[in-house]
């Protein structure tokens, strides 16, 4: 039960803190007070990070941190710190490695304990209260600490020695890569290698969405002609769609499927995940014409600006899954009350439709017997744009709204947001859309006007009108990424002039002189015990990944080579891995396709809005993701370094260059066409 007195917590503005603000555990926030408190007691420290829609965060509470038991241990022995890893990236990044060097795995609520000065000794995730089949329990756990504390101090010093050693060994040095053909092949292998012909997606499970793994599988296909990694997206995104994972009610997708058929998912909403499936569910319907596709993005963008937007245009970053304690109650149907909103006639469609069953349709796993409550999901690619289907799908809408809803985590993410502005752009230039990139828009000035401090630089968090923390190189990533779509699809060169400072800026914040690559986090954010970088794409790509698909598109932007120059050190820098493992850089491999394909267009017009006309709509049509569009308007001038673009014989001119080189000037749409289909 949580104590009627609050703790530190209730200072934060962070709703993962503020969740924790009541319970007895005497909570510190990352803070000098903190390590001042714990070198001045001789105490070691207790670290959790997670973050507010994380389930089993939730479940670790209601077990230990509301406990008087477990408060009294922590509080009388150790100095206890809670960390929003949305707020903290950086100190999430390092000690969810050291976790994984010491367990071989990682996860969150992510529990560690430190030296007072910050080092750790010992890691792991989810402990229950009490130790069980075979798990050790908290309460175990902080007695064991305490007395190796106490009487053994040797023992956490040769701990912290070789975890020291571990992740200073962690930052990768350049190194020369093998032939992109075979990394491309390698790849190409891997994921089909793990494919599930049956179901779709990688692996067993539980599967996640990983959009950009698809993103590569796309570009594949595209560069090379192959048919399977096109039959592979295909498969995948018409299973999840289909399945559990997505809300076929309310849309969006969920964060994963706990199982193989895309049924039973884990139902916590994030805005990354929203952003980028709106991506690869735009480019799939570019590429495949199926209507499927435009739907699913077009109500994604539905649920995104309905549910997650604040009144100012920002995005926020998640919805949780539990609601009354109870994960995926909000989304869940008994069989009686699903029936019940429905005359007799729809009720016949939407059972059979949605697959309601009298007895639900998924398992308990730890009792392997039915739940008795329902997850719509669906068998067969049926029609979904029915009128009759739309009419059900808004009364069953209308009346799940009265449920009591999971906790929305408000707090605004520049990362994230920029993510999402480049989707949306993307989106609305692909699906003639303006309203979307209008949303994209909006969203782009909040950030201008509340996530830049006084010196121009890029900050991280926003929420409650405060805007908090050095930006990381995520944060100028996704922004520069966001800012180029938007340019692409208005033509307003004031946004290319943002993404070129941004890019600047992050080169001079970010970038590794010595191996070259990016840091995590800039010279300006707070020392910790190590400067990491990240080219691991996991649940989005990474940092490095991102400005690497940038910076191709600013070289052919901008004609400036040194962009060229910084992403062929960026590859290099990470070249072991790549040699090793180039499937888990998926998205970094992605921009290796585009550059060794890569197209610039450059239509040189006059003030008519109406020209180019075609040429836009033919690229909007078709999938040519190695294609750069610049169209020069006399009304909008380009930066310095373009050049002198003439128009021939008083008409449009096209100017196409392919492979680094340029094809003579034409007034010829249909021969422009040809070269770039």
């Amino acid at each position: 039960m949580q104590s009627q007195t609050h703790n530190r917590l209730i200072n934060e503005k962070s709703p993962y803190l503020l969740q924790h603000a009541y319970n007895p555990v005497d909570w510190y926030p990352w803070s000098e007070e903190a390590f001042h408190k714990a070198v001045n007691e001789n105490k070691p420290i207790f670290l959790s990070i997670g973050y507010s829609t994380c389930h089993w965060c939730h479940v670790m509470e209601r077990e230990s941190f509301e406990s008087d038991e477990v408060a009294s241990l922590l509080n009388e022995h150790f100095v206890a710190i809670k960390v929003d890893r949305e707020e903290r990236p950086d100190l999430d990044h390092i000690y969810m490695l050291t976790c994984q060097i010491i367990n071989g795995n990682g996860g969150w609520p992510l529990s560690l304990f430190l030296t007072p000065n910050k080092e750790p000794f010992y890691a792991g995730t989810y402990f229950p209260r009490t130790s069980k089949y075979g798990r050790i329990g908290f309460v175990d756990l902080l007695k064991s600490i305490s007395a190796t504390w106490s009487s053994k101090k040797d023992q956490i010093t040769a701990n912290v020695n070789q975890i020291m050693e571990y992740l200073g060994n962690e930052v990768p040095t350049s190194s020369s890569i093998t032939d992109a053909e075979i990394l491309l092949q390698k790849t190409f292998s891997h994921f089909s290698t793990r494919f599930d012909s049956e179901y779709g997606g990688f692996g067993e499970r539980p599967k996640f969405p990983s959009p950009h793994n698809l993103m590569f599988l796309l570009r594949y296909s595209k560069s090379t002609s192959n048919d399977e990694a096109l039959k592979m997206v295909v498969k995948t995104l018409k299973a999840m769609r289909l399945g559990g994972i997505y809300d076929q009610i309310g849309f969006g997708f969920h964060r994963y499927s706990t199982d193989r058929e895309w049924l039973v998912p884990h139902f916590e909403k994030m805005l990354y995940d929203q952003a980028m499936m709106i991506r690869i569910y735009t480019e799939a319907y570019q590429l495949t014409k199926d209507p499927l596709f435009k739907q699913t993005a077009e109500e994604i963008i539905l649920y995104a600006l309905r549910d997650m937007t604040s009144s100012e245009g920002a995005f926020y970053t998640a919805e949780d899954a539990d609601s009354e304690g109870i994960e995926g109650k909000f989304y869940t149907w008994e069989f009686d009350e699903f029936k019940s909103q429905l005359n007799e006639e729809d009720q016949k469609i939407a059972m059979s439709f949605f697959n309601i069953r009298k007895e639900g349709n998924f398992l308990d796993e730890s009792s392997r017997t039915m739940t008795g409550a329902n997850i719509p999901h669906l068998t067969e690619d049926k029609l979904l744009s029915d009128e009759t289907t739309k009419r059900i799908i808004s009364i069953l809408y209308e009346y799940r709204e009265k449920r009591i809803h999971p906790l929305k985590d408000q707090k605004v993410l520049t990362d994230l947001n920029g993510m999402m502005i480049s989707s949306l752009a993307f989106a609305g230039r692909i699906f003639n859309n303006a309203s979307y990139i209008k949303a994209a828009e909006k969203a782009a000035g909040f950030i201008e006007n509340n996530l830049f401090s006084r010196k121009n630089d890029l900050l991280h968090r926003y929420k409650d009108g405060e805007a908090i923390q050095t930006g990381f190189v995520d944060d100028y990533a996704y922004m520069i990424w966001g800012l180029l779509e938007l340019f692409q699809s208005t033509m307003n060169t004031e946004y290319l002039h943002r993404s070129v400072n941004l890019m600047d800026a992050a080169i001079e914040k970010f970038w590794d002189d010595k191996h070259g690559g990016f840091f995590f986090a800039s010279i300006e954010n707070e020392t910790l015990l190590f400067r990491s970088k990240e080219y691991y794409d996991g649940a989005i790509p990474s940092g490095n990944s991102v400005i690497a698909y940038s910076l191709n598109k600013l070289s052919s932007f901008t004609f400036d080579t040194k962009y060229d120059d910084y992403f062929f050190k960026l590859i290099s820098s990470n070249g072991e891995m790549l040699n090793k493992s180039p499937f888990a850089s998926s998205f970094l491999m992605s921009s290796f396709i585009e550059n060794e394909n890569r197209m610039e267009l450059l239509a040189v017009v006059d003030n008519d809005n109406r020209v180019n006309e075609n040429i836009s709509n033919a690229i909007k049509e078709n999938f040519i993701p190695y294609l750069v569009l610049r169209v020069i308007d006399q009304s909008h001038p380009m930066p310095d370094g373009f050049g002198e673009y003439k128009m021939l014989n008083g008409k449009t001119t096209y100017y196409l260059c392919k492979n680094h080189s340029c094809q003579s000037p034409t007034n010829d749409i249909e021969e422009v066409l040809n070269s770039l289909l």
